[in-house]
């Protein structure tokens, strides 16, 4: 099994970082193939509205550090994305990924949702917030598991939020929050 694992975050030991690494780290141990991409640490642009995916391309024409991310999406068996809570919704640099996914979409005239990704891949999607009410921003995660299930043909979908790490307070600290990227790791590996 292959995972690619984005890291939204531009803090290199942010909440969602860590709590991808240990998601990482488990389903290491269970036998995937890890590979990691520091969004924050690539030159990309987002998507252009070129539409030149849909007419001359089955990819993404801009050519800069987000290709290789890209075509590692075709390859993977599991996306784990893992994103802290800016401004009511995910990072920019997830949003960048994200909105450049478009390309996955064949957008034919017998089906505009056609996927050209390998369906049934699975979706983690990993969310941290300084706030500790979980119903604030309860609506980030629905929103992308539609995207990625309708548009892109996921399959299983595994939810890890984490909320009330602000200041000092940290997901490191917190026993309960680090076993269930543990135990979703073991799930999604079982």
């Amino acid at each position: 099994m292959k995972t690619l694992c984005l890291l939204g975050s531009p803090k290199v030991r942010g909440n969602s970082t860590v709590l991808a690494a240990r998601y990482c780290e488990t389903a290491e141990k269970l036998g995937s193939q890890v590979q990691t991409f520091i969004l924050n640490k690539l030159s990309y642009s987002g998507c252009q509205g070129c539409r030149t995916c849909k007419a001359k391309s089955d990819r993404c024409v801009l050519k800069d550090d987000l290709t290789d991310v890209l075509e590692a999406v075709r390859e993977a068996d599991v996306l784990v994305m893992a994103t802290p809570v800016y401004f009511g919704d995910v990072s920019s640099q997830l949003k960048g990924f994200i909105d450049r996914t478009v390309s996955y979409v064949a957008d034919d005239d017998t089906n505009p949702y056609a996927s050209r990704l390998s369906p049934g891949k699975t979706l983690v999607f990993i969310q941290t917030q300084g706030d500790s009410d979980e119903m604030i921003h309860a609506d980030i995660f629905p929103k992308y598991e539609f995207f990625f299930k309708k548009w892109h043909g996921f399959g299983e979908t595994y939810f890890i939020l984490a909320c009330g790490f602000i200041g000092k307070v940290h997901v490191e600290d917190c026993e309960d929050v680090m076993k269930l990227a543990e135990e979703t790791a073991e799930k999604v590996m079982a």
